[in-house]
């Protein structure tokens, strides 16, 4: 909960959460999004989320977060997600947490594919996923309704033996 403050101070800009599932928070709706934050820090079962901080190492001020879903134990699937304060975007630091949430995804849970699904308007988190190697797989036309309007979402993915090779 001593994070409180940081998190707030991302989660309110209309500019950070304009692609992520949440809408812009209050104080109030920002420590109750920490509150179920906190027990996801690691992962026990297929469908959780783990959720962990982005902080900068000088300071330990956290400045984002990224996330690993095991979507699937049988089929080894998961998903990745990030969102980064915008002060702190740009400087490879969203691109270190996402490179390292896949090490954790593929290295330590033996995941055979991870993907990452987002907003095909969000054009810098798409060259952020295509410098860590993945590949958009689909282009999805209206395939969801994303913050009352209808959005078009592109799927990236990742397969072991190409993250294998990629850090040979």
């Amino acid at each position: 909960m001593d994070d409180l403050d940081d998190l707030f101070a991302f989660h309110s800009r209309p500019e950070v959460v304009r692609y992520t599932p949440w809408p812009v928070r209050n104080r109030e709706e920002t420590r109750a999004a920490l509150e179920r934050k906190l027990p996801q820090g690691e992962l026990t079962a297929d469908g959780q989320w783990l959720v962990l901080a982005i902080e900068l190492r000088e300071t330990g001020t956290v400045i984002g977060e990224v996330l690993l879903k095991w979507a699937s134990e049988a089929d080894r699937q998961g998903e990745i997600g990030f969102a980064l304060h915008t002060d702190f975007q740009g400087k490879g630091l969203a691109a270190e947490a996402a490179r390292e949430m896949l090490r954790v995804g593929f290295e330590e849970l033996g995941l055979h594919r991870i993907v990452a699904v987002l907003d095909a308007r969000n054009a810098a988190s798409a060259r952020l996923l295509e410098r860590l190697g993945m590949r958009r797989e689909a282009h999805h036309l209206h395939a969801l309704r994303f913050k009352g309007e209808w959005g078009d979402e592109y799927v990236y993915a990742l397969l072991d033996d190409e993250w294998r090779t990629a850090r040979e």
